[in-house]
């Protein structure tokens, strides 16, 4: 890290095909080791003091960030020589987990969740939030009232949120993504159900709103793992 912390702080970065101090196989190892030995270590933190001990030396004001960037491009190819496909690794990015060992939990997790049956309607239906919500230029509130629910179809899906969210909480804190998955997995019903009986932008802003804020807590749960709305 201190290496790569130097000669990406004077701005010789590998550029094209170039890569004079072969930084890209000094990275990915650095990667290999973090992750098969299970290391609890945050690229965050490890390039920070990499760069606090160059003290002025360093001319890059962007070189903790550009670190990281070229690090989890490593990321990247690694996971596609390992047979990963593409949106699977562009779902765990979206992220951008700092902690090799996580970053790997996340895509095994990603991995099996696209063997579920349930996966692809659930990928479709998060892709569906995310643009309802790009759209969207309202508010959202910070939760969700029980009160402004009511067509069934929208109670339900709040009601089976709000038992995730407390179940799950210890699995993401854990690094249980891939139980996490499973668990959520289940909300395919609910979700397509949402869908066939609620129209989101009602009239009632107080509705519109309450709606909308029901996707972004749905969104925020499987966001917790990956951007699974990037998935094909």
């Amino acid at each position: 890290m201190d290496t790569l912390a130097g000669i990406f702080g004077i701005g010789q970065h590998p550029k094209g095909d170039k890569d004079p101090f072969a930084l890209r196989r000094a990275a990915l190892g650095v990667l290999r080791i973090i992750v098969e030995k299970n290391l609890a270590l945050d690229l965050q933190t490890l390039t920070e003091e990499a760069v606090r001990l160059y003290g002025e030396k360093l001319t890059n004001a962007n070189v903790v960030d550009d670190v990281i960037d070229f690090m989890l491009g490593r990321f990247r190819a690694w996971y596609q020589d390992e047979g990963y496909g593409v949106d699977t690794i562009q779902a765990v990015l979206a992220r951008r987990p700092t902690r090799p060992a996580d970053f790997d939990a996340r895509m095994k997790a990603v991995s099996h969740f696209r063997t579920l049956e349930e996966s692809s309607a659930l990928a479709a239906a998060n892709k569906r939030v995310s643009n309802i919500l790009a759209k969207s230029d309202e508010t959202l509130n910070d939760i969700v009232h029980a009160s402004v629910l009511k067509e069934a179809a929208e109670i339900k899906l709040a009601g089976n949120l709000v038992v995730l969210r407390d179940k799950l909480q210890p699995y993401f804190a854990a690094g249980r993504y891939q139980d996490a998955l499973i668990e959520l997995a289940a909300l395919r019903e609910p979700v397509d159900e949402f869908f066939e009986n609620v129209m989101v932008n009602a009239e009632d802003k107080d509705v519109r709103i309450n709606r909308l804020t029901l996707l972004s807590k749905l969104r925020e749960l499987f966001l917790q793992v990956a951007d699974i709305s990037l998935l094909q």
